[in-house]
């Protein structure tokens, strides 16, 4: 029996309007070398001034993930060659972090188990080579340093996750926590959020650490599952074949589904970390912590614990509302103005989310707000609109807008509650069908749902059916 350890280093982009040292813009998608300066492509004679708003979100990330916060930290330079680092080092922190200590829970089998956290850091990002887009020729590389500066925020993990199920989730988790606080988008596509993975197998009956490879080049939460499972398989068949694993960082091939060796893994000493000369000590002191942990949003665990204390939310329901915090917002506006949280729960989980999916829109671009939501669910309540009626009006306001009672009196959905009308109509279907008359009177209640039916077929969907079904039912009783 083998067991692994596997830790992760994510690297994630701070949602910052200009890069970690200099004024250009982080903004994706710029033509190839149009957002650079002196100062990110490291020419002579420059001097690197530190972002503000980055080190505020770092300083956020880490109180997220219950990190201590040190109120002295330093900036140093990790020297390597690589054609897309322009300076010959990168700007980051080593001895010093902004950060550390903390966790990340995670849901398993066995129940919600800690993943402990070991740094949270601010770097810089380094450029991109471009092998294989299709201005790229043939055994080309060329180089795009829109990317040079950008400012990370690297959470290095403890070697405490134990499969690569546990893996995704951990990653799964982090990205939704920083997305909801704000501090980074979580694209992967992009680059924006970015995830290296170590990974080591022993046997279980032996202490420690096995020795462990580094794997890169993984795009998707899929492929980090992917690419650690292919690689704890690959240690123990070399483990059982009696030979040891080597210390090396490996690429994962997405298309073959194998990793294959980059390079023999650097050790610390490689790097040269000295603290950088040209940046001072980064000094957080504690008044700005508090005030920065006193703006927090609340978190999603948070937010799961007192809806479904305040509106008796299940734990499921809650985690699909939560998923996405702008959805989360809508349903919580939307509860506030109904006398019942569980019909908000239905018609978010329901229309709102069907409405998003069909238009292939954001929650901010949806026409409908939570406050007219909230006067159709009451509207449904106090019998104005049956439920049919109901989500008619909600997709005439979604694609023509309005609001919910003009909608109603312009498509003509009114629902009908006077008794003398419904019951001309329940009359009219008695006499109609005789046959199902004489099932309900030999004891077939069932058929009281087909009398519901060719009610509400009668009138058009508008007839109140709790009304409907307590006249029809009046109606059959007498006749027994």
């Amino acid at each position: 029996m083998y067991e692994m350890h596997i830790g992760l280093e994510v690297h994630a982009q701070l949602l910052t309007d200009s890069k970690m040292f200099c004024g250009c813009s982080t903004r994706f998608g710029a033509r190839p070398n149009t957002q650079t300066c002196p100062v990110c492509l490291g020419m002579p004679g420059v001097l690197p001034v530190v972002n503000r708003k980055a080190v505020e979100h770092a300083v956020t990330a880490a109180l997220a993930f219950h990190g201590e916060v040190h109120e002295r930290s330093v900036f140093a330079r990790k020297n390597y060659f690589y054609p897309d680092l322009p300076k010959g080092y990168q700007i980051t922190q080593y001895e010093e972090p902004l950060a550390e200590g903390g966790w990340v829970e995670i849901d398993t089998e066995e129940g919600v188990r800690r993943i402990g956290i070991r740094r949270i850091h601010l770097e810089e990002d380094a450029g991109k080579s471009v092998h294989d887009e299709a201005y790229v020729s043939e055994n080309a590389s060329l180089v795009d340093f829109n990317r040079c500066g950008v400012p990370l925020v690297e959470i290095v993990s403890e070697p405490d996750i134990r499969s690569p199920e546990e893996a995704k989730r951990f990653l799964t988790t982090l990205r939704h926590t920083v997305r909801w606080l704000g501090i980074c988008d979580g694209n992967m596509e992009e680059g924006s959020l970015r995830c290296d993975a170590n990974i080591s197998v022993r046997p279980s009956t032996d202490e420690g650490l096995g020795m462990k490879t580094e794997l890169k080049n993984m795009n998707s939460f899929r492929g980090v599952e992917r690419a650690l499972a292919y690689e704890a398989q690959r240690h123990i068949r070399v483990l059982d074949s009696g030979k040891q694993v080597e210390h090396e960082t490996r690429l994962w091939d997405e298309t073959r589904g194998v990793t294959v060796p980059m390079r023999s893994k650097e050790e610390t000493d490689d790097y040269r970390y000295f603290p950088d000369p040209d940046l001072i000590p980064l000094v957080v002191d504690k008044a700005w912590v508090e005030k920065i942990r006193s703006s927090m949003l609340e978190l999603p665990e948070a937010r799961k614990m007192r809806w479904m204390r305040c509106f008796d939310l299940s734990d499921t329901d809650a985690s699909i509302l939560l998923d996405e915090k702008g959805i989360a917002d809508y349903f919580e506006d939307t509860a506030q103005h109904v006398s019942d949280p569980k019909q908000a729960v239905n018609w978010v989980m329901g229309e709102v989310l069907r409405a998003l999916k069909e238009d292939k829109i954001s929650i901010d671009a949806l026409r409908i707000r939570p406050k007219q939501v909230a006067e159709l669910i009451t509207m449904t309540e106090e019998g104005i609109l049956s439920s049919t009626s109901g989500k008619a009006v909600f997709d005439e306001i979604v694609h023509h807008g309005g609001n919910p009672y003009e909608v109603m009196e312009r498509l003509g959905l009114s629902q009908i509650s006077d008794t003398a009308e419904i019951e001309a109509v329940v009359d009219g279907v008695i006499g109609e069908y005789p046959e199902e008359v004489q099932k309900y009177l030999n004891g077939r209640e069932g058929v009281l749902g087909f009398f519901v039916g060719q009610v509400m077929k009668a009138t058009g969907g508008k007839a109140n059916p709790r009304l409907a079904d307590t006249i029809l039912r009046n109606r059959l009783d007498r006749m027994k």
